[in-house]
C-alpha cells in the first residue's frame, strides 16, 4: 500500500534572511515502511531556529541539507503502519521526519506521545527536544543555585521559558529577556519570572538589567547573543556561568560583526563559558523526560505553542522565528490545506 505526501523541499541556499524562495513543495508515494520503521501521518511538525544552519552549504552542529532534500525536524504523528514490534497502527509517537503530510521515522528515534499528560503538540517543546535543551543546558552547564541570579534572553521562546522554569524550580531568581510587552507579561504573571526586560522598549539594556537583576548575574542562558549579550556578560559575577545554547541575533548574518571584544569581561569575575549541544546527553534523554512529563503534569511547568494551521504554511512559520513571531513554542498543525 502506498501513501500519497506533499513535502517542503529545500529549493535554494539564502543570503541572509531566507524568504519563500528556499522553499518549494513537492509530492510523491510512499511505499511501506521497511524492517525498523515507521510510516506517521503527521499531525504537527517543529520550525526551529537551528534550522537555519542547516540552509548553509557549510560546516555547522547540523549537518547541511542539500538542495533538493525534504525538510526535516520534529514531528508527532499517528502511525499508519508499524514495520517494528514495538509500535503498532493507531499509536500516537513522535520523532524525527520531513515536512510532510506522511513521513517515515526510525522506531529507534521515535517516543511514545502520551496525551493525558499534555496536548500533543507539547512533545515537539516542552516536552521534546526544547525541553530537553532547557534541562540539560540550565542543569549540567549552568549549575543552578539556590539563590542564584539566572538571566535567559530568547525567555518567551521554546527553550528559554523552560529554563526560567526550571531556575525557578531550583530556588533562584530569575530575569528573562523578551521582545513585547505581551511576552514579558507571560513570563512573569504566568510563568512566575521574578523579572522581564521587553529589550524592544529599552534604550540600554545594562541599565535595565541592573534593575532587574541588581546583585549581577550567576548564570547567563544564552540563546540571542547580540547586544542583549553583552550587556549580561558586563553583570557577571564571581564563577559565573554561561550556557550558550543559540545565538538567533547572527544566524542570518553573511559576516559576523566585530566589535570591541567581550572575552575580558570574563577575567574578572573568572566565569565560565560553555557551548552546549542536547544530543551530547542523549544516553540520559529518559531521565529528562520523565523529569518534565512530572513537572508539566504537576502544573510545575507551564508550556505554550503558537500553532500555525497548515502544512503550506509550515515555510511561513519557520520565517516567523526571526521575527518573534511565537510566544512558547513554534509548531504547524498539518492539515490538508
Amino acid at each position: 500500500m502506498t501513501h500519497h505526501t506533499r513535502e517542503w523541499i529545500l529549493a535554494e541556499r539564502p543570503h541572509g534572511e531566507p524568504d519563500a524562495d528556499c522553499f518549494a513543495m513537492r509530492e510523491r508515494d510512499l511505499s511501506a515502511p521497511e524492517s525498523g520503521e515507521l510510516l506517521v501521518r503527521v499531525l504537527y511538525l517543529s520550525v526551529d531556529p537551528y534550522m537555519r544552519g542547516r540552509m548553509r552549504d557549510s560546516e555547522s552542529y547540523a549537518e547541511p541539507w542539500a538542495l533538493g532534500d525534504p525538510l526535516r525536524g520534529g514531528v508527532v504523528g499517528e502511525v499508519l503502519a508499524a514495520a517494528d514490534d514495538r509500535y503498532a497502527a493507531g499509536d500516537l509517537v513522535t520523532g524525527t521526519g520531513t515536512w510532510a503530510d506522511v513521513t517515515r521515522l526510525d522506531a529507534d528515534d521515535a517516543a511514545p506521545v502520551d496525551p493525558t499528560v499534555a496536548d500533543p503538540p507539547a512533545y515537539l517543546g516542552a516536552l521534546g527536544m526544547p525541553g530537553r535543551t532547557a534541562y540539560f543546558g540550565l542543569l549540567e552547564v549552568g549549575e543552578p543555585k539556590p539563590g542564584d541570579t539566572v538571566v535567559v534572553s530568547g525567555a518567551a521562546g521554546a527553550v528559554g521559558s523552560v529554563v526560567g522554569q526550571i531556575a525557578r524550580l531550583n530556588g533562584c531568581r530569575v530575569v528573562g529577556f523578551a521582545g513585547t510587552d505581551e511576552k514579558t507579561e507571560w513570563l512573569t504573571e504566568t510563568l512566575g519570572f521574578d523579572a522581564a526586560i521587553n529589550y524592544a522598549a529599552v534604550d540600554e539594556y545594562r541599565a535595565a538589567l541592573a534593575e532587574a537583576a541588581p546583585d549581577g548575574v550567576d548564570v547567563y542562558f544564552d540563546n540571542v547573543g547580540g547586544p542583549i549579550s553583552d550587556a549580561v556578560l558586563s553583570r557577571l559575577n564571581r564563577d559565573a556561568r554561561v550556557a550558550v545554547c543559540g545565538q538567533i541575533a547572527h544566524y542570518n548574518e553573511e559576516e559576523t560583526p566585530t566589535g570591541p571584544r567581550t572575552l575580558p569581561r570574563l577575567i574578572a569575575p573568572r566565569a565560565r563559558v560553555q557551548g552546549l549541544l542536547v544530543t551530547d546527553y542523549a544516553p540520559r534523554f529518559d531521565e529528562a523526560a520523565d523529569r518534565l512529563a512530572e513537572w508539566v503534569a504537576a502544573g510545575d511547568v507551564v508550556h505554550r505553542e503558537t500553532v500555525v494551521d497548515g502544512l503550506s504554511n509550515a515555510p511561513d512559520a519557520f520565517l516567523g522565528l526571526f521575527s518573534g513571531d511565537n510566544v512558547g513554542k513554534q509548531v504547524v498543525s498539518v492539515s490538508s490545506s
